[in-house]
């Protein structure tokens, strides 16, 4: 269930402005009714302004009033009739100096594991050039010597979700790798 804005800001201005049960207004909110009892005794939120959820479109007078009227109801966020930006596309991003270094080996498990991946979708997946990935495939990068392929998720360069994707709208299958052995 989406949230109201600013759930604090909204349960002093329904506590102070309504006469809705304890339940009602933590329900709404998604905080704990000892929270709500909390803010209204004065122990919790007391310099938080009240923040009007029929002002902001979120809830209208006639849902309060019903909601006041029966102590069972449970308000209902109203669905906003704002279109909502769609997110941005992930293009580069940046990644912390400490982890610079552990991109080569990130692409050296993607060519290892996933070799039918392209080019440009593995940097786009790590954030890394077509150049960098070419040199890792070629063996010629500056560090080849000390690159072992290593799982990006592992290494943070990427989430597990954004990977599985990837190789699923590419129809990337594994490559066929032999058995790890154990290093018991």
């Amino acid at each position: 269930m989406p949230q109201p804005l600013m759930p604090k800001a909204t349960a002093v201005w329904l506590i102070d402005k309504t006469s809705l049960s304890f339940e009602q207004i933590a329900e709404f909110v998604n905080m704990h009714p000892l929270e709500i009892q909390a803010i209204a005794d004065g122990e919790v939120a007391q310099g938080i302004v009240g923040f009007d959820p029929v002002a902001s479109g979120q809830l209208t007078r006639e849902e309060i009033l019903r909601c006041e009227a029966d102590p069972a109801a449970r308000l209902r966020l109203q669905e906003s009739s704002i279109v909502l930006p769609k997110q941005r596309a992930k293009g580069g991003r940046y990644t912390p100096v400490s982890k610079r270094n552990d991109r080569p080996d990130g692409i050296a498990w993607l060519l290892r594991n996933y070799p039918s991946l392209p080019d440009p979708v593995i940097a786009k997946l790590l954030g890394t050039t077509k150049d960098t990935i070419a040199k890792v495939r070629d063996r010629t990068h500056w560090n080849s010597a000390n690159i072992k392929p290593r799982d990006p998720v592992i290494l943070g360069l990427c989430t597990q979700g954004d990977l599985n994707a990837i190789v699923a709208a590419h129809g990337a299958a594994p490559a066929d790798l032999p058995p790890a052995e154990d290093a018991a």
